[in-house]
């Protein structure tokens, strides 16, 4: 039987609360991960099947630990559970997926160092020189619009105001097009092709809609806009879905992590408690 008493009464209440959507706001040192390690613990020995809860952190490290944890908990029923980083998590997906959306299942993902290599033959082929435009930054906005989900054609239509932006909107096109003729993804991909595959493919949404019974994320502050629209994709208004975050803290925001998704939670899932 699981033991909540060195928890506190918040905690406990956040930890047992099974009616719905939860968003769980605690500060710094305050035992966010705890909370939400002895939630799927208390999920678990409730019943849940390991296999129909979702938990997603922000490094594997972090994963390895929450899953060592809740193992220590509840024993070997931790080992099915469906816990990792959202990249690692949803590049599961797309290797099942990948034929829906025209792509081989053995796709290559690229690093940064092989997005940076892949702006630079871009550059090359178009005739920009890497002298007047630096392919670095380029690569970064390139990936910075992505985590906003921003397409070329968006950020042509919308975005782009001079002669440089022409330019990166030029490569940004060709990169995603080459991209997708060397049958390869970069890390930002592993977030937009999900949300591609599930509006283009409604009944494989369905599918995972159906096998995820529960989702929980660790450092909820530091989600992006395609992580967001993820969850919001995959769990129903007033589905189980628990989030733990900071509000006064994200260490992300410099790809894309937006502090309006915390303010945005209440709004989107009906009846969010709060903790």
């Amino acid at each position: 039987m699981l033991n909540l008493k060195s928890l506190n009464t918040e905690q406990r209440s956040a930890i047992e609360f099974d009616g719905g959507p939860s968003l769980i706001i605690a500060g710094a040192g305050s035992g966010k991960t705890r909370v939400l390690t002895y939630k799927v613990a208390y999920l678990l020995e409730k019943g849940y099947e390991p296999e129909s809860i979702l938990a997603l952190t922000f490094t594997n490290k972090a994963a390895n630990e929450m899953k060592e944890r809740i193992k220590e908990l509840v024993g070997s029923k931790a080992d099915g559970i469906w816990m990792g980083t959202f990249h690692s998590i949803f590049s599961r997906f797309l290797r099942i997926e990948a034929p829906h959306l025209n792509y081989t299942r053995d796709f290559s993902i690229y690093d940064t160092e092989d997005s940076l290599s892949l702006v630079s033959n871009v550059m090359e082929g178009l005739g920009i020189s890497i002298e007047t435009f630096n392919p670095s930054p380029i690569r970064h906005r390139i990936s910075y619009l992505k985590n906003h989900m921003i397409s070329p054609e968006d950020f042509k239509a919308h975005h782009m105001q001079s002669y440089p932006e022409h330019k990166i909107y030029e490569i940004f096109r060709e990169y995603q097009i080459r991209l997708k003729e060397n049958n390869s993804m970069d890390f930002d991909d592993l977030l937009l092709k999900p949300i591609e595959l599930f509006n283009e493919h409604p009944r494989i949404l369905q599918k995972y809609k159906k096998r995820f019974a529960y989702i929980l994320v660790d450092e909820f502050q530091d989600t992006n806009k395609a992580q967001y629209e993820i969850l919001r994709l995959l769990c129903p208004k007033d589905g189980k879905i628990s989030v733990v975050g900071d509000d006064a803290q994200s260490i992300y925001s410099w790809r894309g992590a937006t502090i309006s998704n915390i303010l945005n939670f209440e709004k989107d899932f009906q009846k969010a408690k709060v903790f």
